[in-house]
């Protein structure tokens, strides 16, 4: 299923594509429902830049999901390959829930929309091959299988807009806006 997208933050290219990049730990505390970012691998290859950052869920898993859904589970790996000469992030998200089921991936684009502006383009993928999930039936796992995705991509849209947000909010009180 496809996953998209875009966002107009009132700063220039390159201090929003330098803030995703480099300052994302300090963002976390504006995102709703983000616990905080753990910087695990940062590799520097010219203008190259490869991230492993940790995400933790700041929510409660839910009464009915407790049985299988586990704390810890609320916590994805973001492995970025960050490209400055492109302004651009290639991206792949590693779920600690069912990741053998779970595959998601795309890419941000950084684009200049005037001198004080930036448009965040994101664009993914997420499949999710509940066959791999134990306790879905076969039978049900091909019918059902891109409804679970539509929903999933329904729940996630939204909070990527809130980073773009929560991005600028960090920007707007670094600048003392």
């Amino acid at each position: 299923m496809e996953i998209k997208s875009e966002s107009l933050i009132a700063y220039p290219r390159d201090v929003v594509y330098r803030a995703y990049r480099d300052r994302l730990p300090e963002v976390a505390k504006y995102i709703p429902d983000v616990k905080q970012i753990i910087i695990h691998k940062r590799l520097e290859e010219g203008k190259v830049l490869r991230l492993h950052n940790e995400w933790v869920s700041e929510r409660d898993v839910p009464a009915f999901a407790q049985k299988f859904l586990k704390p810890e589970m609320l916590r994805w790996d973001d492995f970025a390959t960050w490209d400055e000469a492109a302004w651009a992030c290639d991206w792949r998200i590693k779920t600690r829930a069912f990741t053998d089921a779970v595959s998601c991936g795309g890419r941000n684009l950084f684009v200049e929309a005037g001198p004080r502006s930036t448009r965040v383009i994101l664009s993914g993928e997420l499949k999710i091959a509940l066959k791999e999930i134990p306790g879905v039936p076969g039978f049900l796992a091909s019918t059902i299988g891109p409804q679970v995705e539509k929903f999933i991509v329904s729940l996630i849209t939204p909070n990527l807009v809130k980073v773009n947000e929560s991005l600028g909010k960090f920007l707007d009180e670094q600048a003392g806006r």
